[in-house]
């Protein structure tokens, strides 16, 4: 099912220990507090400061190594449960709207997936933030009076008919300005022919199982741009841009700009029928995984 490839490495993990994780494919985000610091290291935290990282795949555990450059200060005011939510779903659409797409204030932007965790940052991010027109494209009359709720200015359910003429109805023949699209297949090629002149649409997953060749002829045609973001890669490739986004993403919530939606809560131990959740496609938002007890993190072994 997942076409990023990534590959998992063989490790031995031993201390750290972990809190609340973020559900999505893979678990990876957490929020904790710091109990150690090796004095070595040039951190900006201190004991008992509220904190939240990104541990590649080690997250189904209550107990994780964590590199001290992947811990982010979580500021004064913002819930852990929110912060937790943050690095996957909004440095997507950090990335995707401000970074790739170059999103302008009073563009139209179309989302696909919109009622999933990152549908729902992008219409957040680009409503709230960049001040952008939102068209939300979601699978269920429910999932798109949700999208609705969280900021979308039209819906469209594209379970019920085509994309491409719904789109048109509501903005005509000119088309959208960007596009970010999470489903892949036919969505994806509507979505495509759904773009105006010099648009950008976006790739940031394929949900729907199925990846869609790009037709050049459309890209040449209308002079649209055809572009990929897997966040993980600026972790590895780009980390200063990777920090950079993400320590906005918690400025915004902190300034109260977006708001993050938690559409379930599971206890740790209940790991498969979050999974479940999702596999039904029953999830909106983000799923919030809750550890037995509170734990703590700390950089390094005693």
């Amino acid at each position: 099912m997942d076409a990023h490839r990534s590959t998992l490495p063989l490790r031995f993990l031993c201390r750290s220990e972990w809190t609340s994780i973020s559900v999505e494919l893979i678990l990876l985000i957490f929020w904790s507090a710091v109990v150690s610091i090796r004095k070595s290291l040039n951190f900006p935290s201190h004991l008992g400061d509220r904190v939240i990282g990104v541990s590649g795949f080690n997250g189904m555990a209550e107990e994780c190594i964590i590199d001290h450059k992947t811990l982010w200060q979580i500021p004064e005011g913002v819930p852990l449960r929110e912060a937790a939510t943050l690095p996957v779903s909004y440095v997507t659409a950090i990335l995707a709207l401000e970074h790739r797409a170059c999103t302008r204030p009073g563009e139209t932007v179309l989302v696909t997936a919109a009622a999933g965790a990152t549908g729902l940052a992008v219409i957040d991010v680009a409503t709230n933030v960049l001040q952008a027109k939102v068209i939300a494209a979601a699978g269920s009359d429910e999932k798109c009076r949700l999208a609705m709720r969280k900021g979308a200015q039209s819906i469209v359910n594209y379970s019920q008919g085509s994309l491409k003429e719904a789109v048109r109805k509501l903005v005509g023949s000119d088309g959208v300005n960007v596009v970010i699209d999470a489903v892949g297949g036919d969505v994806f090629l509507e979505a495509l022919r759904s773009l105006a002149w010099e648009g950008r649409i976006v790739v940031v997953g394929f949900a729907g199982g199925t990846i869609a060749s790009v037709p050049a002829n459309l890209l040449l045609l209308k002079n649209v741009s055809a572009m990929g973001l897997y966040w993980g890669r600026y972790k590895e490739q780009n980390f200063p841009i990777f920090s950079r986004i993400l320590s906005s993403a918690l400025q915004y919530c902190q300034q109260g700009r977006i708001q993050p939606h938690i559409g379930a809560v599971f206890k740790l131990e209940e790991v498969n029928d979050a999974f479940l959740h999702v596999i039904q496609r029953k999830s909106t938002g983000k799923l919030w995984q809750r550890p037995r007890k509170i734990c703590y993190v700390a950089s390094e072994e005693k």
